[in-house]
């Protein structure tokens, strides 16, 4: 199984939830932050899988362009899984997540949906993550794969 792992993270929570799901992964695994990899990169995946922070709703800009950059031809049958960090705050739910975004989007252009999106438990904004967090992180890479 040939897997990309594509994430984003601004205090570095995400990084390390993106580590604990590639550990999680099986197969041949690359993990790469945004701005190192670009849509050319995804020929020949059996899953892509996409982390960024929630900000604001949605995902990092940067991580944003790598998604909206993705041409249909290259995300077309292509499985795919998300993840976010966020925090819990009621009006974060006002806004939304990231994660169900970034699968919507590659969705509209013909990706399959690996396993829900997930969002990882940061407390406060830069964090630390909560207790728990990178072991759920490296069981829901598990079953991404399945």
């Amino acid at each position: 199984m040939k897997t990309l792992l594509v994430y984003d993270s601004t205090f570095g929570n995400t990084e390390k939830v993106a580590q604990a799901v590639a550990t999680g992964l099986p197969g041949s695994v690359s993990v790469f932050r945004v701005g190192q990899v670009s849509s050319s990169d995804l020929g020949g995946l059996d899953l892509l899988v996409l982390g960024s922070p929630t900000v604001g709703g949605r995902p990092t800009p940067p991580m944003q362009r790598f998604v909206d950059g993705i041409p249909g031809s290259v995300a077309a049958g292509v499985r795919v899984a998300a993840f976010d960090t966020r925090i819990t705050m009621k009006f974060a739910r006002m806004f939304g997540y990231a994660a169900p975004r970034m699968v919507e989007a590659l969705s509209r252009k013909g990706s399959r949906t690996a396993i829900a999106p997930e969002g990882f438990i940061v407390r406060g904004r830069s964090g630390p993550l909560a207790n728990g967090e990178l072991e759920r992180a490296a069981e829901w890479g598990r079953k991404a794969a399945l």
